[in-house]
């Protein structure tokens, strides 16, 4: 990714978190600016805080260099932030991880596909409290779900594909 397109995603994601009522601040020149490892963003609001590595990628695997990794963890353990790698493939949106949770290369790196992003990053919405990942292996966990077996296999369904949301709400209802 050319250094101009990352810091269009930079400001992208500084004016997203905006948007959403975090105050924000771009790191000027991360990664360069001084001998100290900077994280690209910093952003908060009254409850959460978080220092965040931006990537972006065409739809190439993202690739972090270890030290990388490391020196955002411990910015972020100094400055009382939670670490974030935020990662965006063209066409899609912003996804979040905890460094703990991304997967390390043999060579101590770490690696972002597409689709892990798609399927076990945070959206924007969870990374602002405006929503909470369920997923489907939640689904029916609760006590009072015992009688509704059904709900399960119509959930898998669409997901597949297999039927639209509107069959499954029609299925569900009878």
């Amino acid at each position: 990714m050319s250094n101009a397109k990352g810091d269009r995603r930079e400001r992208e994601l500084v004016n997203k978190l905006d948007e959403a009522g975090f105050a924000v601040m771009r790191a000027p020149a991360s990664g360069s600016a001084t001998e100290r490892e900077l994280p690209d963003v910093l952003a908060g609001d009254s409850e959460d805080f978080y220092a965040i590595e931006a990537k972006s990628s065409a739809g190439d695997p993202i690739y972090l260099d270890g030290e990388e990794v490391y020196a955002l963890v411990y910015f972020s353990r100094n400055f009382g932030a939670k670490p974030r790698i935020g990662v965006r493939f063209d066409r899609e949106d912003w996804y979040f991880f905890h460094p703990d949770d991304l997967y390390q290369t043999d060579g101590g790196n770490y690696r972002v596909k597409k689709e892990t992003a798609l399927s076990d990053g945070a959206d924007f919405a969870e990374l602002t409290g405006h929503s909470e990942k369920v997923t489907l292996d939640e689904v029916g966990t609760d006590d009072d779900s015992a009688d509704r077996s059904d709900v399960r296999p119509v959930l898998e369904a669409i997901e597949r594909g297999d039927l639209s949301v509107e069959e499954g709400v029609e299925m569900l209802d009878s």
